[in-house]
């Protein structure tokens, strides 16, 4: 150690475009003094920062406990994002033979107290947790690196390696949006009503505004008289469903062949009917799924299919569409029970008793939709 610089003998491996990585240890102790986690969270303007997702308690202190046995074996290294501060110096005269990578130094600078450290977790924050349970921290961590210090790339990186892992749905729905490069298929095809969710959440012109519940909201600051009430997983389903189905209302908005969107053509279908949503069930509006099944993920996706059908035939450059949506919904209202009652034509059902379930999903749907089309003829 020179100057408050960490040196570590380390391997630069070469990839395409320019970039690198760096194969190296760490000791335990180091490794804390050097890295950070970015938990996901927002700042008071709404914006999201960060991207790791709460620690899973039972699980660090399952890893701590293997780390302190006779047999310990870490095996899987630590992903680290360094920033631009982290210097590599190659040794002379050490490039492999096949050219990919060479050895040297990496030079890392040591962060004073309440200075920002030169390191992000980008994956393997609970073993980083458990190390810190750890009497002896000074055992070697094998670490994989790359430098960055646009938290963008950081994200899209974490993203990827835990694209095959079970990563919580509302943590990748958060992620997704601010993700700049291409995604795998799976990904892609939920990042625009990803971005539309958090649209839908910020927007003060939405009727959804601070009602949708995200793993960022978490000690921040929500407008004043907003309780988030609505999983933000539920409205990505909705409107996914209605872009990749060929029956669904938002589906036109989407190029297939090219995989464009017209996110302001989706924004007025949302905006419009579910302002005239809200304003038919105004009772049950904003209310916790608890008190109100329409804000339960059962009540969500069986008004999305019910919006399928009544916006495919509403002209949204009118200037009275909230006005048409509320009347083709006030004809079925009477017969909704999403705060007390039952539901008669569906067996008796308890209003409460509705599941977010495949079965109760269906059999909702489907009456909304057949009672919408009996109405309408007799209206």
């Amino acid at each position: 150690m020179k100057n408050n610089i960490l040196e570590r003998k380390a391997l630069r491996v070469s990839q395409k475009g320019g970039h690198h990585i760096f194969l190296t240890s760490l000791r335990g102790t180091e490794l804390l003094q050097l890295a950070g986690v970015s938990r996901v969270s927002r700042d008071d303007d709404g914006r999201l920062i960060g991207y790791q997702r709460p620690e899973v308690r039972r699980h660090v202190r399952e890893i701590a406990d293997y780390l302190q046995g006779p047999d310990m074996l870490l095996a899987h290294p630590v992903i680290l994002s360094f920033t631009s501060a982290v210097k590599f110096v190659s040794s002379r005269g050490q490039k492999t033979s096949d050219g990919l990578a060479e050895t040297g130094w990496l030079r890392i600078p040591l962060p004073r107290e309440k200075e920002e450290k030169p390191a992000w977790i980008v994956d393997g924050q609970q073993r980083a947790l458990a190390i810190g349970l750890c009497k002896d921290k000074d055992f070697a961590v094998p670490i994989c690196a790359f430098i960055a210090d646009q938290v963008e790339i950081q994200r899209d990186q974490f993203l990827r390696i835990n694209n095959t892992k079970p990563l919580p749905r509302g943590l990748v729905t958060e992620l997704l949006p601010e993700v700049t490069s291409p995604l795998p298929a799976k990904l892609a095809i939920r990042k625009v009503p990803s971005a539309l969710c958090d649209l839908l959440n910020r927007d003060e012109k939405s009727p959804f505004h601070g009602l949708i519940r995200r793993p960022s909201d978490k000690g921040r600051k929500l407008p004043e008289g907003k309780e988030p009430v609505v999983a933000d997983t539920v409205i990505v389903k909705m409107i996914e469903e209605s872009l990749t189905q060929t029956s669904g209302c938002l589906f036109p908005y989407r190029n297939v062949a090219t995989g464009e969107y017209d996110q302001h053509g989706i924004w007025a279908v949302l905006v419009t009917y579910w302002s005239a949503v809200r304003g038919v069930f105004s009772e049950a509006w904003g209310k916790p799924p608890t008190e109100s099944r329409l804000m339960h993920g059962v009540g969500i996706r069986a008004m999305g299919k019910l919006m399928d059908r009544i916006m495919a035939t509403v002209d949204i450059g009118s200037g009275d569409a909230v006005k048409a949506v509320r009347h083709e919904l006030s004809c079925i209202a009477p017969f909704c029970r999403w705060t007390n009652g039952e539901w008669e034509q569906l067996g008796g059902i308890k209003w409460n008793e509705l599941q977010n379930l495949h079965k109760h999903h269906s059999i909702l749907t489907n009456y909304l939709i057949r009672l919408h089309i009996q109405r309408r003829d007799n209206h």
